[in-house]
């Protein structure tokens, strides 16, 4: 099969108007995603601004308003569960706190992380659960520049787990 000259021309410009018209839209779609990470972006930075200046509840706001619009990132929900923590909804914050390990299983790697975990979920009266976090940093032998009684922390959360848990067992007798 052969084509003529004025065949192939045809051929030639299907393919780069289609080439073109690809690009156009990819230069849309990427002006609109560039926009809206930009406004998550300033709306996070405002939380975070927010929270820092002791405005626990126009943090919260911001953050959830981030966490609508990227219910999946990592730090939204990190910086959520630590603001509402904060707050005082120890519970709330610790279904915060699980989301940002189920995004990044290898939190489990941040001894930060890792104590604040465990220091919520003992708030949040989760306390099995704090027992696995905490025995974790406690094997782990972590140590941090700027809280040199880690271990010590750990150690005293591990008592209130523990005896939390006596007085459970006792209430249920």
């Amino acid at each position: 099969m052969t084509f003529t000259e004025q065949v192939r021309k045809y051929i030639l410009s299907c393919i780069v108007a289609l080439i073109l018209i690809g690009l156009i839209v990819a230069s849309v779609l990427a002006n609109k995603q560039d926009e809206e990470f930009m406004i998550n972006e300033s709306l996070y930075n405002n939380a975070v601004q927010l929270q820092s200046n002791g405005d626990l509840e126009g943090a919260e706001v911001a953050l959830s308003q981030v966490l609508k619009n990227q219910p999946n990132s990592e730090m939204a929900n990190y910086v959520a569960g630590l603001t509402i923590a904060q707050n005082g909804d120890l519970k709330k914050a610790a279904i915060y706190m699980q989301k940002v390990l189920d995004i990044n299983p290898y939190k489990v790697e941040d001894p930060r992380f890792m104590i604040q975990l465990g220091e919520i979920f003992v708030g949040a009266e989760k306390y099995e659960e704090a027992k696995v976090v905490l025995l974790r940093c406690q094997e782990s032998q972590w140590t941090l520049d700027d809280f040199p009684n880690y271990q010590e922390h750990v150690a005293s959360l591990l008592a209130q787990v523990e005896n939390s848990q006596l007085k459970e067992g006792s209430n249920n007798e």
